[in-house]
């Protein structure tokens, strides 16, 4: 039979309470159990000593016969002295997943083509200036040349008025 010290939930809905019970580990959750070592109520605060009561004896009686505590229970019996958890490491849990390192590729790329472009732009906005420059500092320097006046258009000629004139 498979000993297990586990939570076993009680109260009202969204009001949890739990029972530190030992039982097989087979058991449903909230089922039968062999025999409730402590409480546990979340509700509390975390410096309340009612929070967590658990009796320490018989947790070492029920781990010396091979009784395997949850997670949660373990860090109970850990702070109450009666055994040592060495805690979980995982080194890639903050890191980011292939999806986001993907998506974050692509920004980079594209930051670095907006910034290329950025780079070009202005780069021939200064070509074009310089050439403005150049054409207007050029054109300061020629001589300046005669303007051709245009001539003033003829007038009408009135005799040819006239010719229509006679002819009707």
């Amino acid at each position: 039979m498979a000993l297990a010290i586990r939570l076993a939930r009680g109260g009202m809905k969204k009001r949890p309470y739990y029972r530190i019970v030992v039982t097989d580990s087979r058991n449903a959750r909230d089922g039968k159990f062999i025999e409730k070592i402590g409480t546990y109520n979340p509700l509390l605060a975390k410096d309340n000593a009612e929070r967590i009561k658990l009796d320490s004896e018989r947790a070492a009686h029920w781990l010396s016969v091979g009784a395997q505590p949850s997670d949660r229970v373990a860090r109970f019996l850990d702070a109450a002295g009666v055994r040592t958890r060495t805690a979980k490491v995982n080194p890639t849990k903050g890191l980011p997943g292939e999806k986001a390192k993907e998506r974050a590729q692509i920004a980079i790329d594209k930051a670095a083509e907006a910034e290329a472009a950025a780079a070009k732009a202005e780069a021939d906005a200064k070509e074009a200036a310089e050439a403005a420059a150049a054409a207007e500092a050029e054109a300061a320097a020629a001589p300046a040349e005669d303007a051709v006046a245009e001539e003033a258009p003829a007038a009408d000629a009135p005799a040819a008025d006239a010719t229509d004139e006679t002819a009707a």
